[in-house]
């Protein structure tokens, strides 16, 4: 099975925190030369910052400039379920290749919670449906053995895995070897070749907007049986991690990265970080250490 890499991409704003669409273009045209594939609104994407027609603008745009080059999945999670069957019945429309759901934020809820809401989503559209679990932000996580009940479902492609723990990232690449047609992709930084070695369909990482070309080598030369080539760059793509996220919360660091590297990417939405002179020295010394400037 070749394996694949996603980028979860920024969204650029303007200095007034309109949505910058042509710089977001071009971070889509530097990840498709890479060849990476692409997140769009994750949590590097600033999606809960993001309204709802930004959301379905912001990925008509991506979509577009991608232009079948690679594949492109969008979040659509929200709190309620209504609002994220809505969200996905847009992104349907549009022709994505996946719909990632974040777990509902904010409302506490049982895994029999989670199982009616997946299910609800899942049934709404024919575009596949992608877990994704992160509940350091939302509080809610999906147990594998709700996951190996979902991957049940026929619309339920597969699973994000942003915990950041190798057990529950090994537990869910349980469900995908019992459970045919659901894919595991790998969120943290640092677990990417070893996710592939042990069973994952590829990763989805917010550090690939920093270093791309590193990311696309790490699943590249995984995909040709270059184990050496592949340990290498998963070496400089770790070093990099530990460099940078010292610093702070890490999509807030890759986002400041990434402005260094290029202004055009814009500041956060507020009441994100605010850009630090001092803070940005450092960064600018890790991305010089790094040659990436």
């Amino acid at each position: 099975m070749t394996k694949s890499a996603y980028v979860a991409l920024v969204t650029c704003f303007n200095d007034d925190e309109t949505i910058n669409y042509e710089a977001t273009r071009a971070q889509v045209r530097r990840q498709v030369e890479a060849g990476n594939n692409i997140l769009c609104a994750g949590t590097n994407g600033d999606f809960s910052a993001l309204t709802y027609d930004e959301k379905v603008k912001l990925t008509e745009e991506v979509v577009d400039e991608v232009g079948g080059k690679v594949k492109v999945i969008v979040n659509a999670g929200m709190p309620a379920t209504f609002e994220t069957v809505k969200l996905s019945k847009e992104f349907d429309r549009i022709g994505v290749d996946g719909i990632a759901v974040i777990t509902p934020f904010f409302i506490a809820c049982t895994q029999d919670g989670l199982i009616r809401h997946y299910t609800t989503v899942a049934d709404a559209v024919s575009t596949p449906i992608y877990l994704y679990d992160i509940p350091a932000r939302t509080q809610n996580h999906i147990e594998p053995e709700t996951a190996a009940k979902l991957a049940d479902h026929p619309n339920i492609a597969g699973i994000k895995d942003s915990g950041g723990a190798k057990e529950t990232l090994e537990a869910y690449m349980s469900v995908g070897k019992e459970k045919d047609g659901f894919d595991v992709y790998s969120g943290p930084d640092h677990l990417v070749h070893w996710a592939l070695q042990n069973g994952a369909a590829g990763c989805i990482s917010g550090l690939g907007n920093v270093m791309p070309n590193v990311l696309a080598k790490i699943v590249s030369c995984y995909n040709a049986g270059d184990e050496d080539g592949a340990a290498a760059a998963q070496e400089t793509y770790t070093g990099m991690r530990v460099d940078l996220y010292k610093l702070g919360f890490p999509p807030a660091m890759v986002k400041r990265a990434l402005w260094v590297m290029d202004h055009s990417v814009g500041a956060s939405r507020q009441p994100a970080l605010l850009p630090d002179p001092e803070q940005d020295k450092e960064i600018e010394a890790i991305l010089k250490k790094y040659e990436l400037i």
